[in-house]
């Protein structure tokens, strides 16, 4: 059996190769759709990769609570501030923070509250800057690393700012801004602090730090007529063997301040990365269309090029089924060549993917594509149905030809 497949292979190999050209424009069409799903692939996880090692970095002691949102992250634009959708309704508000403050086992407790609006100085305006109003608890609750300055607490005034090293250059064109002042809504801040370059745009609290504005919440209170519209509560346990007691009984508290109502989530650990997944998986919807549509396209190009080679070899079929070939034998041999190239187009598709998703990378995000063995077993796993699917049909009707008619028909 191993010897008769060998020699299946062999002869789909040398078919193949004798018709290369032919063979190559058809490969291409699945080329397309594998490479596509790759990239999409290698990206969020990638992404997912990132996350995971920041919540590893802080010992898998913090959490994040969201109010629920029919907004959808649909955009590629938001992948940096993807809070934003939540930016009109929330259902956090402070006393959801100060109740949780309150458990047992909780180190630090901080609201996020991100305030539209641009960042002015001396005439720069900073266009991709976000304004994030919080308390002097955030620093701790995420680690924030300070380069310069302090970070704002119960001494400091209210218009006192720590901004992003990148949005110190770009307001003041250098990262030594302390004492600067700049503008946003009408007030001016001065700076009193500056975060240490993070790199990280791509993060669990979905916040470019590095081109933030960070301001006290009563500050943002004043810019949102006195509400303070929390969209993400962020939650440091003292330990990870208690966060889940800890989250467990902040989720009690909420239902009970929420009169019941489940309008929010709580995410930690691995759910973390489910946002920008979400992410990515809005775009893979549109990219997962234009590969359906080149796999289509692939496997009936396969299709095609196999009822081809079935008409052009009936000879052949007739003389292997006198000579005692079965129609099983048969079946496999042209199914084998079917698989052959589909799999080529999943080698090639899976290739090119991750270069595309490198280049992508590279030039538009902060993050390199992940190599994990789920885009492998998807790449080749969906090139070996196309074959299966669109090589079974040519196989099946080489496999019925009667070998006296083939054999006549083709002297």
């Amino acid at each position: 059996m191993r010897l008769l497949v060998a020699n299946h292979i062999a002869n789909a190999l040398e078919s193949l190769h004798s018709n290369r050209l032919r063979t190559g424009l058809t490969v291409v069409g699945v080329t397309i759709g594998i490479a596509s799903i790759t990239v999409i692939l290698s990206l969020s996880a990638g992404a997912t990769k990132i996350i995971s090692e920041q919540v590893d970095q802080l010992g898998n002691t913090v959490a994040v609570i969201r109010p629920k949102s029919s907004n959808s992250d649909t955009k590629i634009t938001n992948l940096t501030s993807t809070l934003a959708g939540n930016s009109i309704t929330s259902s956090l508000t402070e006393h959801d923070m100060d109740a949780i403050q309150a458990i047992k086992g909780i180190e630090a407790v901080a609201p996020i509250m991100l305030i539209g609006g641009s960042v002015t100085a001396n005439g720069t305006t900073a266009h991709d800057a976000s304004i994030v109003a919080t308390t002097t608890s955030l620093k701790d609750a995420i680690s924030l690393p300070l380069e310069q300055g302090q970070f704002f607490d119960n001494t400091t005034k209210d218009n006192t700012a720590v901004i992003g090293s990148q949005l110190s250059v770009d307001l003041f064109g250098t990262e030594q801004s302390l004492g600067k002042t700049f503008d946003t809504h009408g007030t001016t801040f001065r700076v009193i602090g500056i975060l240490k370059r993070l790199n990280n745009p791509v993060n669990y609290n979905n916040v470019d730090f590095d081109h933030a504005a960070i301001i006290n919440l009563n500050s943002g209170k004043i810019f949102n007529q006195g509400v303070a519209s929390i969209q993400q509560i962020d939650i440091r346990a003292a330990s990870s063997h208690i966060l889940q007691s800890v989250l467990s009984q902040a989720n009690k508290l909420l239902i009970m301040s929420h009169k019941g109502e489940n309008d929010y989530i709580i995410l930690s650990g691995k759910e973390l990365a489910r946002p920008t997944n979400e992410l990515f998986a809005a775009v893979a919807t549109t990219l997962t269309t234009v590969a359906a549509v080149s796999l289509i396209v692939g496997g009936i190009g396969i299709m095609n090029i196999m009822l081809v080679g079935v008409t052009e070899r009936t000879r052949e079929i007739g003389v292997r089924k006198a000579l005692g070939a079965s129609n099983a034998h048969i079946t496999w041999q042209f199914l084998i060549e079917a698989l052959v190239m589909s799999l080529a187009g999943g080698f090639l598709g899976y290739l090119f993917g991750y270069l595309i998703a490198f280049a992508i990378a590279r030039t538009f995000l902060t993050f390199d594509p992940a190599f994990t063995w789920t885009v492998i077993a998807y790449a080749y796993g969906v090139s070996l149905v196309i074959g299966l699917l669109f090589g079974l049909y040519p196989a099946i009707r080489a496999a019925r030809k009667n070998p006296i008619e083939a054999l006549r028909n083709y002297q």
